[in-house]
């Protein structure tokens, strides 16, 4: 019977049983076990399999779990016999997951705890009978699992349960903890700011959470002897100095890692299998142009494997941006008005590439203050990727994939429309006459833009101090501003700016995915609007000749050889010129009264 994709369960023999298609990542059981350090933590995207890997893990290693060993009878772990028969079931397992922890307040989120700790108890309420529990135990058992327990016994549940079962069994315990840092973001979130320090006499929700998981994870990661090994997963990683502190027993792999690299998210090759499975490998460009593009450590041509399944088992739909659904881009919204943040995305959606300073060692109450960890959380949360390693801590950033693109696209509008107030549907309008080469009905609606959302003070030139120089051309600010306005088109067209094409770098180019669409070239200038006290004829002239340089300096330098290397036909390519005179634009010469 062919395999189906099954979406809605990260439990791994569930998926098995019910026929599930799956993707083989049981290599990891035997790099995880194998590994040097006692407690590995693996931050990763949201959706990128982190659970349903903490899943496949607990069967292979769960002692009460002796009859799913069967389940890996066609993975390629059971080529490892003599890893299989030493370790395969043979250590009690605690696998939580705390991604359902995220509460407006700490006292719902405590409540959450107690409920999450409650049920994972239930599930080993068998050592309410076992001889090797003292009666003691068993008391701090039962409390745990009737929700009555005191916030101390709640914050040593974890570790107290590792002891419970290694007495019980006589066996080492792994541990699994996964999402982690879901009680954490959503603390922050909901936490007034500023967030000050810990030396006050009330403490902040944020706070009572990272004191809280400090005993939680502390007790059963630091110095527990009774842990064989432990897994934790999250998006981030969160700075030593608030969870991790005086930890010297785990070690981070995180999306800059070489190890476990190709252990999250689908590689080429494992995206390939898929597909010819369910007969699409027709599809494998379109996939690549919208899920591919992650790297992670020294493993490329990483896919979402959230939205591979997700279009696999909607194709009839076709492409769309699944990820962004399952993802949160809370943050990234308050930080998206500060200085040179939005500039940078618009250059990270025309396929620039960005270098910044990588911080793992992610502390959130300094988001509030250092405007740079964006690009840290940005990486860490799968909204870009790490292209290659610039130096210690330097990283090249860029934009994975088309479905990422439409995302960034739509914070930029979103921003826009805030900001300024603008009609979507005027710059839907323009957006089409633009691409259909109406350029006098683009002219009108662009007018109207530039109108409602533009002030003076928005582009006024700055002076030098010392030398009383112009160091903010006016150009470059129009350029930026179109670019923003013109990623409406980006589920359509390739945005690019700035890059070289033919003899020279043109301002921005717009290649269709479609070849039988037009392409386009932008070349933007700028003339200081003297339009109330010069002849109207004066006016007109350098307007016209303004326009008519932007036309000729395409021409000269020929931006268009990069659209014809696009493969599109020089019939197709629309060259458009805009003058801005003051903030009123011209793109159309002006045609005498």
């Amino acid at each position: 019977m062919k395999k189906e994709i099954k979406i809605g369960s990260s439990d791994f023999k569930r998926i098995i049983d019910d026929n599930g298609y799956l993707v083989d990542k049981t290599m990891l059981i035997k790099e995880f076990l194998d590994n040097g350090s006692y407690v590995l933590l693996m931050p990763r995207p949201k959706r990128f399999g982190k659970t349903l890997n903490l899943s496949m893990i607990e069967y292979f290693f769960d002692i009460q779990k002796l009859d799913s060993a069967k389940i890996f009878s066609d993975f390629e772990i059971i080529n490892k016999k003599e890893f299989c028969n030493e370790h395969q079931n043979k250590y009690p397992v605690i696998n939580i997951s705390l991604k359902s922890v995220k509460e407006t307040n700490w006292e719902n989120c405590l409540s959450k705890f107690k409920i999450e700790i409650s049920e994972l108890y239930q599930q080993h309420r068998y050592l309410l009978k076992s001889e090797k529990l003292e009666l003691e135990d068993k008391q701090i058992f039962q409390k745990i699992t009737s929700k009555i327990a005191d916030e101390a016994e709640y914050q040593k549940s974890l570790g107290n349960l590792c002891y419970y079962l290694q007495k019980h069994f006589n066996q080492e315990v792994i541990v699994l903890v996964d999402e982690y840092d879901a009680p954490i973001i959503t603390s922050f979130r909901y936490t007034a700011k500023p967030i000050k320090n810990f030396q006050k006499e009330k403490l902040t929700y944020y706070e009572k959470v990272i004191g809280f998981m400090q005993s939680f994870l502390g007790d059963t990661f630091k110095g527990n002897k009774s842990l064989k090994k432990g897994l934790i997963t999250g998006v981030m990683r969160v700075g030593k100095e608030s969870i991790f502190s005086e930890w010297n027993n785990f070690d981070v792999f995180g999306v800059t890692s070489t190890y476990f690299s190709d252990k999250f998210g689908f590689t080429q090759q494992e995206t390939e299998k898929i597909l010819t499975h369910f007969n699409l490998e027709d599809k494998i460009k379109d996939i690549q142009k919208w899920y591919d593009g992650y790297q992670f450590g020294n493993t490329d041509k990483i896919y979402n494997p959230w939205s591979i399944v997700n279009y696999i088992s909607k194709k009839n739909d076709g492409f769309k941006a699944y990820w962004i659904n399952a993802s949160d881009d809370s943050l990234i919204k308050a930080k998206i008005s500060e200085p040179n943040i939005k500039d940078t995305i618009e250059k990270l959606i025309a396929g620039e590439t960005i270098v910044k300073i990588i911080r793992e060692n992610f502390v959130f109450p300094d988001f509030e203050q250092k405007s740079e960890l964006l690009w840290t959380l940005l990486l860490q949360s799968g909204f870009l990727t790490a292209k290659k390693k610039v130096s210690l801590n330097r990283y090249e950033l860029a934009i994975p994939n088309y479905e990422l693109k439409f995302v960034f696209t739509d914070l930029i509008l979103d921003w826009i429309e805030v900001k300024y107030k603008l009609n979507q549907d005027l710059l839907i309008n323009a957006s089409n006459h633009l691409i259909n080469n109406e350029l006098e009905d683009f002219e009108e609606c662009f007018k109207k833009i530039v109108g409602d959302t533009l002030s003076y003070f928005d582009f006024a030139p700055v002076r030098e101090k010392r030398k009383g120089k112009i160091v903010i051309p006016q150009e470059r600010f129009f350029q930026v501003y179109t670019l923003g306005l013109l990623a409406i088109l980006s589920n359509d067209y390739i945005i690019k700016s700035n890059r070289e094409s033919g003899e020279g770098r043109y301002d921005i180019i717009l290649i269709p995915y479609d070849k039988k669409n037009n392409g386009i070239i932008l070349e933007i200038k700028y003339i200081e609007n003297q339009k109330d006290t010069e002849e109207y004829t004066d006016f007109t002239d350098r307007i016209n000749r303004k326009i008519n340089e932007a036309l000729q300096q395409i021409e000269r330098k020929k931006y268009y050889k990069e659209l014809i290397a696009n493969k599109i036909e020089q019939i197709k390519i629309i060259r458009v010129p805009i003058v801005f005179a003051g903030k009123e634009p011209y793109v159309m010469e002006i045609t005498e009264e």
